[in-house]
């Protein structure tokens, strides 16, 4: 079945193989992972200089530290020596500089050449010439954001410009004061899927009816199948009879002071392609990063934020954590049980999208535009 024999009510999805050909990965991984702005860590894991973080953005492994200046630093975790991998711990933390394990190649923090065993008797090495190679980095909303092109795109349009397009301007992000705020709980899930399938997940909810009883007690306009995503600068408005945003819909914990009259009682859901997923609400602010594994496989890593009195005092967040967690457990299990039929015969030119979904037809141009490759007609 083509797209041209379809009914106007429907519109076609991506073919199967984009959800599983490791060579269409391989073409996301260079064309779209490691040419956009990539959120890697919060800024407050990097709280003191030498602080670091390695992670996968890509084919690349990349190595962020915080500087002597107190400034976010990026590099390529690679030796400039061998090409062995520098740093081989996710996490950690170093004096004064990073050394190779496997010839003792030492970089400061700044990424320049250091020492070296016999590197006094080469006064031609250049020590910034053979330093690390460092990548594009911002921080914003107290997350650190690299990009890996050589030309980096315009963070303001690409990052910020999402919000912007999803809530209508910045200021109503900005409310939540997000920098600002403390991790609470951090949970990371192994999703056996497409990083495709969970970012069309959480853009519709025409599945939130069947799969998230406790999210549409507490949202009860989402069992009507619209997401909150679908309309420029709505919010989801919780029940009448729910008092905050808990498994349960009992109270919650103390409210955002930025946030305004008209945002109170209301759930936002932004998406910043190609990996983030940004969830607003009046007292908490759940922020989700997804690292694309395989084609089949992806890791995402999602945060709780609250009041930073709220995490220090030792309150109770487990009610608005386990919420989420239950949603996130119910998209991720429908996202593994879709990832095996995107091999089947059947899905060989893909499935459709019912109104409600129309707009994921938009990411998907999206996808292939990245790619060079033309929408099936």
């Amino acid at each position: 079945m083509t797209s041209t024999s379809l009914p106007d009510s429907l519109i076609a999805t991506l073919p199967g193989s984009a959800y599983t050909d490791p060579g269409i990965f391989a073409q996301e991984q260079e064309r779209i992972f490691e040419t956009m702005w990539f959120c890697v860590a919060r800024s407050s894991e990097l709280a003191k200089p030498g602080a670091f973080r390695t992670v996968d953005v890509g084919r690349e492994s990349i190595l962020v530290t915080r500087a002597r200046d107190k400034s976010i630093r990026a590099y390529f975790n690679v030796c400039r020596h061998r090409g062995a991998k520098l740093c081989t711990e996710d996490t950690g933390e170093v004096k004064r500089a990073f050394q190779c394990p496997y010839h003792a190649w030492t970089y400061d923090l700044d990424g320049k050449l250091v020492a070296a065993p016999n590197l006094t008797k080469m006064p031609d090495v250049g020590r910034t010439e053979y330093g690390l190679v460092s990548v594009a980095v911002r921080e914003w909303l107290g997350y650190v954001w690299v990009c890996l092109a050589e030309n980096p795109p315009s963070f303001e349009e690409d990052v910020i410009g999402a919000v912007v397009e999803r809530l209508g301007d910045v200021e109503s992000i900005e409310r939540y004061g997000i920098e600002n705020l403390s991790v609470g709980r951090r949970i990371t899930y192994d999703v056996q899927a497409n990083w495709k399938l969970i970012i069309e997940n959480f853009m519709e909810c025409y599945h939130c009816a069947t799969i998230h009883p406790e999210l549409t007690e507490v949202l009860p306009e989402f069992a009507d199948g619209y997401a909150a995503q679908y309309y420029v600068g709505h919010g989801a408005e919780f029940g009448t009879d729910i008092q905050g945003f808990t498994v349960d819909g009992s109270e919650g914990l103390d409210r955002i002071p930025g946030v305004s009259e008209d945002q109170d009682r209301r759930y936002y859901a932004i998406t910043v392609k190609p990996q983030v997923f940004i969830n607003l609400v009046p007292d908490h602010v759940i922020f989700h990063r997804m690292y694309p594994v395989a084609a089949n496989r992806t890791i995402v890593e999602c945060d709780w934020l609250y009041l930073p009195h709220v995490v220090e005092s030792g309150k109770d967040v487990s009610r608005s954590v386990e919420l989420f967690d239950r949603v996130n457990r119910q998209d991720f299990d429908a996202c593994e049980r879709t990832q095996p039929g995107m091999s089947s015969r059947l899905y060989a030119k893909g499935g459709v999208l019912v109104p409600s979904e129309h707009h994921i037809g938009a990411f998907h141009d999206w996808v292939n535009e990245r790619l060079g490759t033309p929408r099936p007609e």
